[in-house]
């Protein structure tokens, strides 16, 4: 606002210009610009009688006095005599509401043409300009309000999500441990094959409690943490175990897979294991059930590479670029919905490990590769 009180003064040849808060009974300076040592800084006041921009305020019209000796109405009012100026404007200032804020107002102890047109058509646009400013200051207002309260109660989801992902661990591994106890020492068919749903659904549940759990610390800031190690004998371990889940929960499903891991990879397998889950699930879920899924894992020329293969429908090309999007979903696959938060963790994973995850789908086959720098 200075800036615009500066041009007022230049403009007009008046040596003192301000921007008052008008009320019924108060008078306060917020921006003033004072050449005169009229004796007024931002905030201070004046008795709100002893001012004509009450007058102002009282009849919504604007005042401008080029001679204040030399004008009917103004030549024996006490105002001027007590702050002794000649020359004076002061127009009204309305909010977007078309309340009354105050005026822009200026002065000066020799008379000056300030009833012109052009005077008036300056000081009625900057009297729009400080109401758009004063808008614009409220709703920033308004909305960093907001928005700090909708991060707050953000915050508190993820971190209620967080929790109860965490507490639901323990029963799911009582769960599972019921339902080993139940395949082991069961006779009964029909005990074996619910132990068995109870065992691969378990898998499945853990799987959507571990996604669930990145995701909120994603969000809360902490991001994917790894703990490298370089074992390609735990890496293969871990890696068959997620297949032998996979075909827990799908039984009837062919899973081929070769390894070639000649190069020593250094990499958190928990991690590698989780991302290679999530690809090998979502082969399952989406490929054709009478093909088998494929994997090739190697780790050569510099790079470690795990590739899962399935046969099914193409992908379209605008579905690839929201696959790794949280909360995305094949609305297509009714009945196997997830909360579609696992190819995300899992670009998720690889970007951790300075690699990436590339999708090509053709006609009969879709090909999901992580790659990622064994240096």
């Amino acid at each position: 606002m200075s800036k615009l009180l500066d041009v007022v003064c230049h403009t007009t040849g008046l040596g003192f210009a301000a921007i008052a808060r008008v009320t019924e009974d108060r008078w306060i300076t917020c921006s003033v610009k004072d050449s005169l040592d009229f004796g007024l800084a931002p905030g201070d006041e004046l008795p709100i009688k002893t001012t004509i921009c009450d007058e102002v305020r009282a009849a919504n019209l604007p005042v401008y006095i080029d001679h204040v000796e030399k004008d009917d109405k103004y030549c024996n009012h006490p105002v001027p005599v007590l702050y002794k100026f000649q020359s004076y404007v002061s127009v009204p200032i309305y909010r977007k509401d078309k309340s009354f804020f105050g005026t822009l107002c200026a002065l000066d102890p020799k008379p000056a043409s300030v009833s012109t047109k052009e005077v008036k058509d300056m000081f009625s646009l900057f009297a729009d300009l400080i109401s758009f400013h004063l808008d614009a200051i409220d709703e920033k207002a308004k909305v960093t309000e907001e928005l700090k309260e909708e991060l707050e109660n953000t915050q508190l989801r993820e971190q209620f999500i967080a929790i109860l992902g965490h507490d639901l661990k323990n029963p799911i591994a009582t769960t599972r441990m019921s339902a080993d106890i139940m395949l082991k020492f069961s006779k009964e068919e029909m005990v074996k094959r619910n132990a068995a749903m109870i065992k691969s659904t378990s898998f499945r549940m853990e799987a959507l409690i571990d996604n669930i759990l990145d995701f909120a610390r994603g969000k809360l800031g902490e991001g994917i943490i790894l703990q490298k190690k370089e074992d390609n004998a735990l890496l293969e371990k871990s890696l068959k175990q997620v297949v032998n889940e996979v075909k827990a929960v799908s039984p009837e499903r062919e899973i081929q897979v070769e390894y070639k891991l000649e190069k020593s990879v250094n990499c958190d397998h928990n991690r590698i294991s989780q991302l290679f889950s999530n690809l090998l699930s979502n082969a399952d879920l989406h490929g054709d059930e009478k093909t088998p899924v494929t994997v090739n894992v190697e780790s050569l020329n510099g790079e470690f590479k795990l590739e899962v293969r399935n046969n099914g429908s193409q992908i379209p090309t605008e579905a690839i670029e929201d696959l790794f999007k949280p909360f995305y979903r094949d609305v297509a696959k009714t009945g196997k919905k997830g909360l579609g938060l696992g190819l995300y963790i899992s670009l998720e994973i690889a970007h951790a490990h300075k690699g990436n995850i590339e999708v090509h789908s053709a006609e009969d086959e879709t090909i999901f590769t992580f790659a990622m720098p064994l240096v």
